[in-house]
């Protein structure tokens, strides 16, 4: 009996939802699980963090538009976090402190890789290829840090943004978000061009942003979409977002202004849970306009973005472009990308608030597990179309569609047998409930 109480509270004690982390620190986003598919190890580099101020200046000030007047204009900040490969020396990784929770009070500390203001790491050969990261509505920078700390390891400087009006502290109409998103995504990659240039900064020759990856999650995600080349359905700028009719005009389809958003520097786009498919945002048209390589990711059971007719409608009808889709069988809208939920919002759950909690997690897949796989594919994907490393591109290369159909044969010395379909980089048994599909551009 005192065996078994032991083994009860020694269970007890190992999933009880703060003592999982507390091994080191509570709230780390820099967790590889023993079973992570291959490329989601961390990189060879040490990484540094630093915090960023930009300012897009005379920008239309959407909330503070009326109908029938000429939009008043302002000069637009947006906070940005960047990692990059730095000379890190032995020093202790330092904490995120003041990270906002999903309510916008709640303010938590996150633990990670990264040394803050560390000194820049110079490449060997050509500078780091730069990735921008684009939040939720309602996000942060933070949200995805887990992805943006992972691929700073590996040789690449990360521009994650704070976008103004769509913070988990400043959150505004929604009607902000659908403009903004795709300008402040191309604003940051020409200022961050700019710094790069310029003399002093510790940018500057440490970036190469015609080589240039660009991620969204959700609202991010429905920015890269049109910022990839989508340009966006009548329907679109008749909706109702708050915001004086017509406004979203700028990124309607063939007009000049959604052609010039188009940027050859941007090499490959990943759209996870990208919303507006579901609610008329695109049609074929408009999505004919997509040309870059571009991997969408989510759930199968995505009740916000949709799945059928949302996220798999935006895969299947983007026929100009290498494309990619990667389906997380009965995850819902978080899957993916944002970080573990912090302890702080486990015991929020526990007082009768599950709301920040279920802003990150979700009801059927780990979240740690979620993050190890799409560093993975995210690596491999910016890899082929970034960094042109074929050898990284090789594992989008998938023998069999769904996973779970993948035969895992292995001979004793771990040399694959004939039968052997089992994707590339998992370990035996790891791959289920994964879907990959790919589609080329079309021939016309």
């Amino acid at each position: 009996m005192r065996s078994a109480a032991l083994a009860t509270l020694i269970l007890f004690a190992i999933s009880s939802p703060s003592s999982a982390q507390d091994m080191t620190h509570h709230n780390r986003i820099d967790l590889i699980r023993p079973d992570a598919p291959a490329l989601a190890k961390h990189g060879e580099h040490g990484i540094g963090v630093r915090t960023i101020e930009v300012i897009n200046k005379n920008q239309i000030d959407v909330l503070k538009a009326v109908a029938g007047q000429d939009p008043p204009r302002y000069d637009r900040k947006l906070t940005l976090e960047v990692w990059y490969p730095a000379e890190t020396d032995g020093k202790q990784p330092g904490a995120y402190s003041g990270v906002f929770l999903r309510d916008g009070k709640t303010q938590v500390t996150l633990h990670g890789k990264a040394v803050r203001d560390a000194e820049p790491k110079r490449a060997a050969g050509s500078p780091y290829p730069l990735v921008i990261i684009s939040h939720g509505y309602p996000g942060n920078r933070f949200l995805l840090s887990h992805l943006a700390e992972n691929l700073a390891t590996k040789g690449y400087a990360v521009a994650s943004i704070d976008h103004a009006d769509s913070t988990y502290t400043d959150q505004g109409k929604f009607g902000s978000t659908l403009i903004n998103r795709p300008l402040d995504q191309v604003f940051v990659l020409n200022a961050i061009d700019q710094l790069s240039k310029e003399s002093g900064h510790f940018l500057n020759g440490l970036v190469d942003t015609s080589r240039t990856g660009l991620i969204g999650y959700s609202m991010g995600g429905y920015g890269a979409v049109i910022t990839a080349g989508a340009g966006v359905t009548k329907e679109a700028v008749a909706y109702d977002s708050g915001v004086p009719a017509g406004m979203l005009s700028v990124h309607f389809a063939g007009s000049d202004t959604h052609k010039k958003l188009r940027d050859e520097r941007i090499k490959a786009v990943v759209a996870i849970a990208p919303w507006g498919m579901q609610r008329g945002f695109w049609n074929q048209e408009g999505l004919a306009g997509i040309t870059t390589p571009i991997l969408y990711v989510a759930g199968s059971k995505d009740d916000v973005s949709g799945y059928e007719k949302g996220v798999r409608a935006l895969y299947t009808g983007t026929s100009n472009a290498d494309r990619f889709m990667l389906t997380f069988e009965n995850a819902n809208h978080n899957a993916a990308a944002p970080i573990p939920a912090p302890v702080e919002s486990w015991q929020m759950a526990e007082g009768g608030n599950s709301t920040p909690f279920n802003h990150y997690a979700d009801p059927v897949w780990d979240t740690v597990r979620m993050n190890n796989i799409t560093q993975h594919f995210v690596t491999a994907f910016l890899g082929r179309y970034v960094k042109a490393d074929q050898e990284l591109g090789s594992y989008m290369d998938v023998p069999v569609e769904r996973a779970s159909e993948g035969v895992f044969a292995a001979n004793k010395d771990g040399s694959f047998k004939p039968e052997h379909t089992y994707w590339k980089g998992f370990a035996a048994r790891t791959a289920a409930g994964l879907v990959l599909e790919h589609g080329t551009r079309s021939a016309n």
